[in-house]
Parts: structure tokens; sequence; C-alpha cells
């Protein structure tokens, strides 16, 4: 019988145990997926802006950028600003990382957060993607918020695809808009 309870302790605590680790390796794996979309978002610089385009051969738009990036590391995530803003969790500000999707000016603008303040994006006609600074007037302003997408969300699937409603303000397009820098 001492044997049984012994074991039984043992077996609980490796349970136990069990758990933590398992959330440490998930966390480590989305910091690396970060990373690598980041890294990857960054192999962009330099492309020019095309409104709807889907491509670097044809252009980003910003929204389209972001879903091109993502695809690469198998989340699909929509053509439309607002409707990516739906997908992954809400993150504050103050907590992002390298892969999270950053908005502004009413969710009609997205890019992805590369670190250090800063994100890569396809900003406006006329433009090529780059990396600008979140601290920098028009974004610092206009930010709106930023969610991160995990492996199996962003495709509609997963706790991601129940994310409440956008904001009111939203706007489907909005490109140019006069209020741009």
């Amino acid at each position: 019988m001492p044997r049984l309870r012994l074991l039984l302790v043992f077996v609980l605590c490796a349970l136990a145990c069990s758990g933590p680790a398992r959330a440490v390796a998930r966390t480590s794996a989305q910091l690396a997926l970060g990373d690598r979309v980041a890294r990857y978002a960054r192999s962009f610089v330099g492309v020019r802006y095309s409104w709807g385009g889907t491509s670097p051969r044809a252009g980003f738009d910003c929204s389209g950028l972001v879903a091109y990036v993502y695809r690469r590391f198998g989340v699909k995530l929509p053509h439309y600003t607002v409707a990516q803003y739906t997908r992954g969790s809400r993150v504050p500000r103050s907590s992002l990382r390298a892969g999270d999707l950053v908005f502004f000016a009413g969710l009609s603008h997205v890019g992805i957060y590369v670190g250090s303040g800063r994100f890569v994006h396809a900003p406006h006609t006329g433009a090529r993607v780059r990396v600008e600074r979140l601290s920098e007037g028009w974004y610092r302003s206009t930010f709106s918020g930023a969610r991160r997408i995990r492996l199996g969300w962003g495709n509609g699937t997963g706790p991601a695809a129940k994310s409440g409603p956008a904001p009111s303000r939203a706007k489907r397009s909005g490109w140019p808009f006069s209020s741009w820098p």
C-alpha cells in the first residue's frame, strides 16, 4: 500500500510539472514564429505600394503585405484590415512582440511589428514597403490597437475566429485619405 501511495504521488507530481513545460514550449514556439514573421516581412522593404496588391511582383497594399507574409507560415488572413483585426488576441502596446499586427487610423492601416519600437508596412500610393517607428507622429497619434496571431489562429479556426467585432469607427477603405502624413 505505501508503494501505491508513493507511485500515486510521483504520478501526480509528474503531471503537475508537465503543464508549465508545455506552456513554455508554446511560448518559445510563438516567439520563434514572431521573429521569423518579422524577418520575412522585412525582406519586402523596397517593394512598391499597389492598392489591392497581394504579391511582391504586383506590389502590396498594407493588408495584402500582412496576408502574404502570414500565408508563408501557414496562416490564412483576409485581405482586409478590419477582418485582420478580428483575428488573434489583443495585445497592449507595451507588450508588443515581433510578428504582432499593429493597426492605425480606425483600422484603415496595418503593419507588422518587427521589434525595438518599429514596424514594417506598405504605406500608400507612390511609396514603397518600409520600416517606421511607432513613436513617430502620425503612427503614435493614430495607433488603434494590436493583435497577436498564433499558430492555428488567423485562418478562421480556433479562438481567434470568435474574437469580438472591430471598433465601429473602422472603415473598409480609406486610401488615399486626407490625414495620411
